[in-house]
This record gives structure tokens, sequence and C-alpha cells, in this order.
């Protein structure tokens, strides 16, 4: 009579904290701005108790203090939508502030003449984040720097065994630690249409060679038809932002007239580095099994219209790298 040994894996469990960049503790589990904060309430609250506590009644200073103390420990304390009260409070503050109308200019905007009388204010310029797309499909920066896109797919984690999920789990954490540059993951759900699939098999539905795979075939594609009106259909695509940042000795030259090429030559060296970055990022993907690729120029384009403005199609045809800009004189 033999026994069998079955060795049963543990599940594993990995906690990734929702704010990667979240401040370290300095005093009893608070960061430097909570201690901060709470120092100036109290410091206010005992100034006001030294100074006006002889000359006013002790409910009249508890009714001040009380209100002021309230505000510092929330102001502290709380958050909003996993941001901070006092940085959620300055970007409402500088967001009512701000104008809600942009207009594509590179100039400030004029204000109108005397006689002209104007409601509301005046919008400011459109100051969008990339400053062109390279023939190489890298971003060059309004701020500085070149960026790279790729786009990855997905890997279903869940139906992995739990000595799989560890592989996989590693394979990612080592590619994370590889980094050396900024790097942001972006996960979009966007909605997918079946039209075109169901289409292409009906087309080629008569073209196969037994009866029964072409009626198979086109009640594959009147299921896929009835999918998509049934159901609002969505895809998970992953976008990988890869920055290369320019040398700071590309700026630094004493010659005016020759800063301009060594501009470019810091842009050309940084987008050589993002782009040997977005390699390495594509192959260490392959090793999950998450197909990647870097995105080129038409298709880093047609990701940023459709980040700009998801699910409408585009007001206008922008050109890709390859068409030719004509001009043409009327008259």
């Amino acid at each position: 009579m033999s026994t069998r040994h079955q060795h049963v894996e543990a599940p594993m469990s990995v906690k990734i904290p929702a704010d990667v960049d979240q401040p370290d503790k300095i005093l009893y589990g608070l960061t430097a701005k909570q201690v901060t904060i709470l120092a100036g309430t109290a410091a206010a609250c005992l100034w006001v108790l030294l100074t006006f506590g002889p000359l006013v009644p002790f409910p009249v200073l508890v009714a001040v203090l009380v209100p002021v103390a309230a505000a510092g420990i929330v102001l502290a304390f709380a958050r909003h939508d996993g941001m901070n009260l006092d940085r959620y409070t300055l970007a409402a503050f500088r967001h009512l502030r701000a104008s809600k109308q942009r207009v594509t200019t590179s100039e400030p905007v004029q204000p109108p003449p005397a006689w002209c009388r104007m409601r509301g204010r005046l919008p400011e310029p459109l100051r969008l984040p990339v400053r062109t797309v390279r023939q190489d499909g890298a971003l060059e920066l309004a701020q500085g720097g070149v960026a790279v896109i790729v786009r990855a797919g997905t890997v279903a984690f869940g139906l992995r065994t739990a000595g799989e999920q560890a592989g996989l789990v590693a394979v990612f954490g080592r590619w994370l630690n590889s980094l050396d540059a900024p790097v942001q993951i972006l996960v979009q759900a966007r909605p997918v249409d079946l039209t075109g699939l169901a289409d292409h098999i009906t087309r080629h539905a008569p073209a196969l060679p037994d009866p029964a795979l072409e009626e198979a075939a086109r009640a594959h594609a009147a299921f896929l038809t009835d999918l998509g009106t049934e159901h609002d259909l969505l895809i998970r695509q992953v976008l990988i932002a890869i920055t290369g940042h320019i040398p700071a000795s590309a700026t630094a030259s004493v010659l005016p007239w020759r800063r301009r090429e060594r501009r470019r030559v810091g842009r050309d060296s940084a987008a050589a580095v993002a782009l040997r970055r977005a390699a390495e990022a594509v192959q260490s993907l392959a090793a999950l099994g998450v197909p990647a690729e870097v995105l080129d120029a038409n298709s880093t384009t047609a990701a940023l219209t459709e980040s700009l403005s998801p699910g409408e199609p585009p007001l206008v045809d922008t050109p890709t790298s390859d068409d030719v800009i004509t001009h043409r004189k009327e008259g």
C-alpha cells in the first residue's frame, strides 16, 4: 500500500500600494506635511489662548479654538479621491481661477479694444504636453524630453496556477526593477465593434469547402452581430509611455548659433535611448506572454487622437507622416 503525497501550493498574494509616490513617515506615522500642518495649528491655538485668555471668557475661547483645531486636523488627515485635502483644495482653487476656454495659439490672447465690452474671461492658449511626433514615433514633449509609447496586451492572470502566477510576478518585478527612468502605464477600456469581423466571416463563408462549415460560419457571424447589438462591448488596452531625457549639455552651448543644432542632437540621442528602452520593454513583456509593440508615428498620432477625444471621430483629417502636404494659391 503506497501513500501519495500531494503538494498543494498556497495561493500567492502580492500587495501593491495604490500610491507608489506616498511620502515617508517621519513621526508617529505622520508625514512631514502633516506634522507641519498640525504644528502650525497647535501654535496658532496656543498663541490665541495665551494672548486672549486673560481678556476673553473661557467658553468664548473654546468656541473659537475648536473650529480652528478641527480645520487643521481635517486638513492634515482628510483625503478626497485619493488626494490629500490640502492638495485638493489648492487644485480646486487653481481650477476655479483658470479659464475654461482654450484656443490653439502659441502667443498670449490679446484683450479686445477698449470700446468693446466683453462678458466673461479671455480664453487662454491651449498648452498640449506633446510638441511634435517624430518620424520614428517618438514624442517631443513641451517641457523637454522625449517619450515613446508601447502598446501592450493583457494576460489571464487569474486562470494561471499559483506557480505560474509567481513566475509572472517575478518576471514583471524584474522588469520594474530594471527601469532607470520614469514610466507611465495607462489602462484604457475602449468600445469594440464586431461588425467588421462579422462581415469578414460572412464574405469568406462561401469559399469554405464544406456546406456545413459555411453554415457554421454564417451562424457565428450572426452571433457576433447580435452580441454587438445587445451589449456594450469593451476591450482593454494598455499603453506604456517610456521617457528619455535630453542631456543638459545640449542647451549649454556658449555659441548662440549652435544652440539649435545642439538641441537637435540632444533630442535625437534622447529619442534613441527611449526607443531602446521601449524595445527592451517589449522583450521583457514577451517573456510574460504579453504581446507588445512600439508604436510608429501613425499609430502614436492615432493613440493621442483617441485619448483626446475617446469614442468620437476626429474633427479634421490629420495627415500621416507619409502624406505629401501641398499648398495651392488661388486667384
